[in-house]
């Protein structure tokens, strides 16, 4: 029997089903919401590294990975363009504003980054469920294997940042804190509902 992981990188709670055929109706909408998530994880990669410019192991971990996530967001921009449309304005995005109230303040310095590094971990592992929905149902041969590409592309970043986090605090301490984030975006996913016009 397969695991469960194999399927939605350990999520709590896998994507509605309808959300694959939703996005296709809004894939304008799709495509700036993916450009700016693209954008948003390059930023965020920087900006750990520039709050922690003396852990040599992240940033020799995280700078290939703003190179590629810039990578990516140039790649949706070409998309748009294909496909005679324009980037546009950045919207709310509900979904991650939801996860950030979920980071523990205070503690050390190693706790503040850790929990840093499950929020990017979460985020990157829900985009490459949505980029597998894509990849497999998405009627567009070329944005299905766009899509195809980029769900490797996230699951390895995942798994680069829950690794990371083994870095600076025990394992045992980063999954027991992993598992109380999962449960935790599975309600705001719950809670969000099926929205086909952006990513997460």
């Amino acid at each position: 029997m397969e695991s469960k992981d194999k399927f939605t990188l350990g999520l709590e709670l896998p994507t509605d089903p309808r959300w694959a055929d939703i996005a296709q109706l809004h894939i304008r909408d799709i495509l700036v919401d993916h450009a700016y998530c693209e954008q948003k994880a390059a930023s965020s990669c920087i900006s750990l590294i520039i709050l922690h410019p003396d852990r040599e192991k992240l940033v020799e971990v995280l700078t290939p990975i703003v190179a590629e996530e810039w990578s990516h967001f140039e790649r949706v921009l070409l998309e748009l363009k294909k496909r005679g449309y324009s980037l546009g304005p950045s919207r709310k995005d509900e979904y991650v504003e939801a996860l950030f109230k979920l980071v523990k303040k205070g503690g050390s310095r190693e706790q503040q980054l850790v929990e840093k590094l499950l929020l990017n971990a979460l985020i990157e592992a829900r985009s490459c469920e949505r980029f597998k929905m894509l990849w497999k149902h998405i009627a567009d041969p070329e944005l299905s294997n766009f899509y195809h590409e980029l769900m490797i592309s996230e699951a390895g970043h995942y798994k680069t940042f829950l690794q990371l986090a083994k870095e600076y605090m025990p394992e045992e301490a980063v999954m027991a804190r992993w598992r109380e984030w999962l449960e935790a975006e599975a309600e705001i996913v719950g809670r969000l509902g099926v929205r086909g016009d952006r990513i997460h």
